[in-house]
């Protein structure tokens, strides 16, 4: 970057599941020309490993020793992340329950978050990235230019999860909102970084907003941040 220039600012998107946090980080990314890294997908990628190498997802020893040999990428597209997993495109697995409900427990683990920081303040380093998670604007990005937390309230939340979902008979608006509010639980209430606003961050209710009305909102906050 040349002298003097003004880098494009990282935009940090947290708050707590179903909220909207991908959709609107999707969003600002194309609307911007900037780079969207979904730093949950990273999770789901290495919860996705855990699956495959028989793992107790609640003992961090042997999810560290997974790491070594682990490669998790993020390519970029118009509609959304390709997420590599060694080498492997496993876009469409990672978002299925059991992945979901396994990167949670294992993104509890210090040692582990801490492998992860790593790899996303590289990938955000020269700015221009929309980085959206739990912790982007407290833990791994304090310093970013924008920090927005999403909310909502759980039953909205829930219902969105419910519709978003692949119709089966198993599958019932009230059990996803048990899974969100236990979710909620162990992410506001873990030790290492808990999910909580930036004392800078805007806050973010889309509870009574449409979509429409989230979106234009946010442009207007990352718009006050972008070089003259």
């Amino acid at each position: 970057m040349a002298e003097g220039m003004k880098r494009r600012p990282v935009v940090a998107i947290d708050g707590p599941a179903g909220a909207g946090k991908s959709t609107l980080a999707a969003h600002l990314a194309r609307t911007f020309g900037f780079v969207n890294l979904e730093t949950g997908a990273m999770y789901r990628a290495l919860a996705l490993k855990a699956i495959e190498s028989d793992l107790d997802f609640d003992e961090e020893g042997p999810l560290l020793a997974l790491v070594g040999d682990t490669r998790i990428g993020l390519e970029p597209q118009r509609d959304g992340n390709r997420v590599m997993l060694d080498g492997m495109d496993v876009s469409r697995r990672i978002r299925d329950t059991d992945v979901t409900q396994a990167a949670s427990r294992i993104s509890v683990h210090p040692h582990l978050r801490a492998w992860m920081v790593d790899l996303q303040r590289a990938m955000g380093s020269q700015g221009g990235v929309v980085m959206e998670g739990r912790d982007i604007g407290t833990a791994v990005f304090p310093d970013a230019e924008v920090k927005i937390f999403l909310d909502a309230d759980p039953a909205v939340r829930g219902n969105r999860r419910y519709r978003q979902a692949t119709p089966s008979p198993t599958i019932t608006e009230e059990a996803i909102l048990k899974e969100l509010k236990e979710r909620d639980q162990r992410d506001r209430n873990r030790a290492e970084s808990p999910l909580r606003p930036a004392e800078d961050a805007v806050i973010l209710d889309s509870t009574a907003l449409t979509l429409d009305e989230v979106l234009a909102k946010a442009e207007e906050i990352v718009r006050t941040h972008l070089p003259g």
